[in-house]
């Protein structure tokens, strides 16, 4: 006999409904992060790639900080510096910052790692033809290196929007946390984490679909 038991569940609409708000946050704390984490990342990759190495050095050794300390000590110190200092901001704005700069920390090599792509001659070209230094920069260099940089820019942004679920941390309920209180109450793990799954992927999916399209349009104008 056929056990329909297995297909018996106490999820209902309101737990999705739930577990969307809490993917609405997390789209909303992958925005504000990428944004302020790839402006951060284009100042700190163009100066990188432009200063001497004596202001070069300790901006990397400053950025590796970041890069190497695990984002969920971040998040928590962050959280404790900010009641210790008394500062009146609520734990999204902390989740956003910290995610922002730990963003700019990558982001800032996938920029520098594109400007240096730029073959030398070619900036020596440009400038020969009376072209200023902005003038190169904004005609010549970024053209080459956005296109050098995208896909691991786009890899970066599914990074951030998958380490959002660390903020369970310091009190955000955001997808993954809301996915767990759900779980807690009706003991089904594998059916709402599998739910949650789908719910990455459908937020991912067209992130990455866009990059791939720009690259293929980028190489057919070539």
């Amino acid at each position: 006999m056929f056990d329909t038991s297995l297909f018996e569940t106490s999820f209902t609409l309101s737990d999705l409904w739930f577990m969307l708000k809490g993917a609405g946050v997390t789209l909303s704390i992958t925005f504000w992060a990428v944004l302020g984490g790839t402006l951060l990342g284009l100042l700190f990759g163009l100066a990188r790639a432009s200063v001497p190495w004596w202001l070069n050095a300790p901006i990397g050794f400053v950025l590796d900080i970041f890069r190497s300390v695990p984002l969920i000590i971040q998040f928590v110190l962050a959280n404790s510096f900010k009641s210790i200092v008394g500062l009146n901001v609520s734990a999204f704005t902390v989740g956003c910052a910290v995610l922002a700069v730990y963003t700019a920390a990558f982001c800032t090599e996938i920029v520098r790692a594109g400007i240096l792509a730029v073959p030398a001659t070619t900036r020596r070209a440009a400038r020969s033809l009376g072209m200023s230094w902005r003038q190169d920069l904004t005609s010549i260099v970024f053209p080459i290196a956005l296109r050098v940089a995208l896909p691991n820019w786009i890899g970066l942004t599914l990074g951030v929007m998958k380490d959002t679920a660390l903020v369970l941390w310091i009190g955000i309920v955001e997808l993954l946390r809301s996915s767990q209180i759900i779980v807690t109450r009706i003991q089904e793990p594998l059916f709402v984490l599998s739910i949650a799954g789908l719910i990455y992927f459908l937020m991912s999916f067209p992130i990455a679909r866009l990059g791939a399209r720009l690259e293929k349009r980028w190489r057919e104008n070539d």
